[in-house]
């Protein structure tokens, strides 16, 4: 019996069956490639040509998106280090960094060997012994207690009020292992900083009047400063504690300057 013919469709249907076969087939692409290199022979050199064919499979659909995906993920990597990075670094500055009232400190681990200190700076103006210019910049302070545990456990009671000329009046010895010498060296530094004048008068005592300052160091047995007077300031400290009180007293007039006050 002849064979049935086929209907269009079926041969639609075969046609598009043989061209998918053609499509998941791989092409070769064939390319010339030809490298010249000297060879030696019986002490003679000659050129020698050698050429070949190489072939190249293009990549498939499947391969191109493995690598697309593969080059997705590489750079979400890459953006997650440089966040993770960025990130250290804003933690780091964060917690080296801060402020008490309105005076910022700086945690400071390399100035002093084994030891953390806490930096602030005022501006300075003044001028030059040599060149008679005016010279401008910062003086920088360091503590040596936490600003903000020293705001915390030692009192301040009442206000700051600076004057031009003060006098400062030890009642006991704080030799304290020398760090008496640099909680006074300390104020007489500060206080020529801002513009004023620092005498040590063991006679002293505070002016009702207001025309000078004073400040007194005595023992006790509690860290603690009190205003006795209009521009008089009692330090009181426990043991050898002078620095701390001393650093605590600092801290009030740090942040009285940062209002611009010049004595």
């Amino acid at each position: 019996m002849p064979k049935k013919k086929e209907n269009s469709k079926t041969a639609v249907k075969k046609i598009k069956q043989k061209k998918e076969l053609e499509n998941k087939k791989e092409k070769v692409i064939k390319e010339e490639v030809c490298e010249i290199f000297d060879v030696e022979k019986d002490g003679k050199e000659k050129v020698v040509k050698s050429c070949g064919i190489e072939t190249e499979k293009p990549a498939t659909n499947v391969q191109i998106k493995k690598e697309y995906k593969a080059f997705k993920i590489i750079i979400i990597l890459m953006l997650g280090l440089i966040l993770l990075f960025l990130g250290i670094v804003w933690l780091v500055n964060y917690f080296n960094h801060f402020s008490v009232g309105r005076v910022a400190f700086e945690v400071d681990r390399t100035t002093m060997a084994g030891k953390t200190l806490y930096r602030t700076s005022l501006p300075v103006q003044g001028e030059s012994e040599i060149t008679g210019k005016t010279i401008t910049g910062e003086y920088n302070f360091w503590l040596r207690n936490d600003p903000r545990e020293l705001k915390e456990n030692v009192d301040f009671y009442g206000v700051i009020r600076l004057k031009k000329e003060n006098v400062i009046r030890i009642e006991d010895d704080f030799k304290c292992d020398g760090y008496g010498v640099i909680a006074v060296a300390n104020l007489l530094k500060l206080y020529e900083v801002i513009g004023g004048n620092v005498i040590k008068d063991e006679n002293a005592s505070c002016d009702i009047a207001g025309r000078f300052g004073f400040i007194k160091i005595m023992s006790s047995d509690k860290n603690y400063i009190d205003k006795v007077g209009p521009a008089c300031y009692t330090l009181y400290v426990k043991d050898c504690d002078i620095l701390k009180v001393t650093e605590r007293y600092m801290l009030e007039v740090l942040d009285e300057t940062t209002k611009n006050v010049r004595l």
